[in-house]
Parts: structure tokens; C-alpha cells; sequence
């Protein structure tokens, strides 16, 4: 009788080894796994509605193929893809191409597993059309900058703008979405990083945080008198300007290749003064010359005279 029991006991354990060994080597299968997509397609909802089977020829070993596939039978698999993986067929339904799915394999059948073939050329999910309105973003920053530094342009913001979702009602009266405070002080140099934005109750965003970025250059100031010129006077009219020059202070990137002085023109129009009730023109400039960051005027106004000569 003990002999039976000991002759059973070697016959699991040699059942066990070998079963251990045939499924610890690699092997070749075919798999499916139902997958939800989760997208930020514009003015579709987030979630794919139902999941789509993605069936693919996988190697691995057998434990993983074993566990794979329990655990495909039991739940879908949330996947995040990105909208531009996406091409739309019609109505509802959008496509993505195996060669795309291909980098989100991974996260679909493991790290283990590697993919030999997909089953399809390109696999379809179904994402419901939703109410949806596209706002700017606007800062909410205090920046501030050492002496002789400032902002080369205003802050940029990747994405510009996003995608809100929600009532109609509740999307009628908003008309922007807020940063969380950006704050930067004493900037010599540009600045980079990642903001999230303030969520609105009831409201889903296509983005809860966007990148930023504010160009910071050193700058030089520069002051001088440039002449007013005259423009678009008539034939046989006296025509001038008081003053005949004005002051300017330019704020210049560092360094400068050349004095933008030599190359600034300002001019008054006549067609302006004919039209004006005062007499008084504003001092004109023609494009900044490279380099040029901001410029100010003193005074920005000039009084005109006209003289008509007699013939």
C-alpha cells in the first residue's frame, strides 16, 4: 500500500516537472484581447463605446499564453491611443492600422509577449459624438526679469487651446480656461516646463495640463533723434511738420549686428493730416529693423501746416 502512495507521489512530480518545463519554452499562438480604447478624438467621447478584439499571432511562453488568455475572458483592457493613430471611417467609427497598434502592443498583451502578426490590417473602434466647444488658454503667471533682460515674445502654450466637454448649457458661458499659477523671478535665461490647468466643475477638458514656454533675452537701450519724413504730399503743396525730429528709445537684443538707428524710419501722412480735424499726425515707423525688441516715440503726435503756393 505504501509502495502505491509512494509510487503516485513520483508520478506527480514527474508530471509536475514535465508540465513546469513544456510551459516554461516559448511558443506560438494565436490571441485575442478585447480592448477599450481611450482617446481625446475632438468632440468624441473619451471612452471607445464597447471594445474591439485584438487578435494577434504572439510568442511567449506558455504560462504567459495561459494567463493571457484568462485574463482576456474576464475584462476589457483600457488602452490610451493617441487621437492622431485614429483615421475616421464614418459616423462613429475610426480605424487604427495594425502598424500603429503595433506600438501599444505592450500594453495590450504584456511585456513577455512579443508580436509576430496581427490578424487584421487595421481595427475598429466606436467613439459617440458629444457636445464639445474649444477655448484658449489663458495664464495666470507673475514673471519677472534681472536688469537689462525681458520677454522676447509672449508666453506660448502647447496645446493653445482645448476641447471642453459637457452641456450645452454649461459650455455657453465659458469662455477660457485658467493655468494654475506660473511663477518665474529674476529670469536671465528662457524658461520651459509643464502647467496644469484649472478644472471646471461638471466639465471634462481634453487636456489637464499643457506645456510652456517663455523666450528670455538680454537687451541694450538705445536713444536717439531721428527726422520725421513726409509722405503722400500733392504736387505744389508746402507741407511740414513740427517737430521736425523726435526722440526714440529702442530696447535691442544683445548683441546687435548694427546701430538700428541708422535704419528706423519714421514719416507723418498727408492723407492723414487732409482728414484731420486738428492738424495733429502720428508719427509713423516703417518695419523695425531686425533685432528690435520695442520702440518709443517722443512726442508720438506731430502738428502739421500746410502752405499752398500761389501760381
Amino acid at each position: 500500500m505504501k509502495r502505491g502512495y509512494v509510487f503516485l507521489i513520483c508520478l506527480l512530480l514527474s508530471f509536475s516537472v514535465w508540465l513546469i518545463h513544456n510551459l516554461s519554452q516559448p511558443y506560438s499562438d494565436v490571441v485575442s484581447v478585447p480592448v477599450v480604447a481611450v482617446s481625446n478624438i475632438e468632440g468624441r467621447a473619451q471612452r471607445s463605446a464597447g471594445a474591439c478584439n485584438v487578435v494577434a499571432r504572439c510568442r511567449a511562453t506558455g504560462f504567459t499564453l495561459l494567463q493571457l488568455r484568462r485574463s482576456s475572458r474576464h475584462r476589457d483592457k483600457l488602452i490610451e491611443i493617441g487621437a492622431a493613430d485614429f483615421t475616421h471611417q464614418q459616423g462613429d467609427q475610426f480605424s487604427i492600422d495594425a502598424e500603429d497598434l503595433h506600438k501599444y502592443a505592450t500594453q495590450i498583451f504584456g511585456e513577455s509577449v512579443s508580436i509576430e502578426s496581427f490578424a487584421s490590417r487595421s481595427f475598429l473602434f466606436r467613439f459617440t459624438a458629444e457636445n464639445y466647444r474649444k477655448v484658449p488658454i489663458k495664464p495666470v503667471s507673475s514673471v519677472s526679469f534681472r536688469p537689462q533682460y525681458m520677454p522676447l515674445s509672449q508666453m506660448q502654450f502647447s496645446p493653445d487651446s482645448v476641447v471642453l466637454y459637457a452641456d450645452p448649457a454649461r459650455l455657453e458661458g465659458i469662455e477660457r480656461v485658467l493655468t494654475r499659477p506660473i511663477v518665474h523671478s529674476d529670469l536671465r535665461k528662457s524658461v520651459h516646463g509643464m502647467v496644469k490647468l484649472e478644472p471646471i466643475a461638471g466639465v471634462r477638458m481634453s487636456d489637464e495640463k499643457v506645456a510652456y514656454s517663455l523666450e528670455v533675452t538680454r537687451f541694450v537701450e538705445l536713444s536717439g533723434q531721428v527726422k520725421v519724413e513726409l509722405r503722400n504730399v500733392p504736387a505744389g503743396r508746402h507741407f511740414s511738420a513740427y517737430p521736425s525730429s523726435v526722440s526714440v528709445r529702442l530696447d535691442c537684443t544683445f548683441p546687435m549686428q548694427e546701430n538700428p538707428l541708422d535704419a528706423i524710419t519714421l514719416y507723418v501722412d498727408y492723407r492723414e493730416f487732409a482728414s484731420s480735424l486738428t492738424g495733429r499726425c502720428v508719427v509713423h515707423c516703417d518695419a523695425l529693423p531686425e533685432g528690435v525688441l520695442s520702440m518709443q516715440i517722443d512726442p508720438q503726435v506731430c502738428d502739421c501746416v500746410e502752405n499752398v503756393s500761389e501760381r
